[in-house]
């Protein structure tokens, strides 16, 4: 007779050490609410089934975006299908595992040719660097001078710089896609903070309406906004249609009230 049985749950040292956490961080977790164990054996040991590693799962994932342990139990309580919110986050993933995988590629062009004394394609160098695939709408709705202005900018930066201005973007699109999936509202204390954060970092690129006094910065902040919804290039970069909704309606009313 085959008495085995296949394991239901794990204790909490291997789950710690799956996770590249502590025993102390999943007992803190378990003590404020946010993960609590499926059961505690006999010898005190705590213990976590399938359905508490696809939470801890999420726990993970939304500490990469940035959220507070507040804001992750908030999330989580306003879930109705953790598959459904985890298909937001890996889409990102994807995107991220992209973008990552063509700078390594780029990186490995270079060394080899710098070791081999051979020339390489501009191209092939910057590949995961294109700043220009917006060229087209920025010198319609701004003008030649706003692209050509930021363009100098961009191009006045080294790799790293350009490297370290793309991880700060990359981390504000976490933010909003976090705000979204977590279910607050665009009038939110916790969205007008990203919007005040969008806000300030147009305004940090030279040539854009937001960069000066005297430009339209509310209807530069509008516009973008209406774009991030039509595009869906834009709307990638915010969880897909509805992420860019909800990033637009944030940006309108930060724009009625602070512009």
């Amino acid at each position: 007779m085959n008495t085995y049985e296949p394991v239901v749950d794990w204790p909490i040292q291997q789950i710690a050490a799956l996770a590249g956490t502590t025993s102390r961080t999943l007992r803190h977790y378990g003590a404020i609410g946010l993960l609590p164990p499926s059961r505690i054996a006999n010898n005190g040991y705590r213990h976590y089934d399938q359905s508490a590693l696809i939470r801890l799962q999420r726990i993970l994932l939304l500490r990469e975006l940035g959220l507070g342990l507040p804001e992750i139990a908030s999330v989580l309580d306003r879930e109705k299908s953790p598959a459904a919110a985890l298909q937001t986050h890996v889409m990102w993933l994807r995107r991220e595992q992209d973008r990552i995988a063509r700078l390594i590629a780029s990186g490995e062009k270079t060394i080899e040719a710098e070791m081999e004394g051979e020339k390489i394609m501009a191209k092939d160098m910057l590949d995961g660097f294109d700043h220009t695939q917006y060229k087209d709408e920025v010198e319609q709705r701004w003008g030649k001078n706003a692209y050509a202005r930021s363009d100098a900018w961009w191009r006045a930066m080294d790799t790293s710089e350009q490297a370290d201005w793309k991880g700060r973007v990359a981390s504000l699109g976490r933010g909003w896609i976090a705000a979204f999936t977590s279910g607050v509202s665009p009038d939110s204390t916790a969205a007008q903070d990203l919007a005040r954060r969008h806000v300030e970092w147009l305004g940090s690129i030279p040539g854009t309406p937001a960069s000066t006094p005297e430009g339209d910065t509310r209807g530069y902040v509008l516009g973008l906004a209406e774009m991030y919804v039509a595009d869906p290039r834009f709307g990638a970069n915010y969880g897909g249609t509805e992420g860019a909704s909800f990033v637009r309606d944030a940006l309108g009313v930060y724009a009625e009230r602070e512009l």
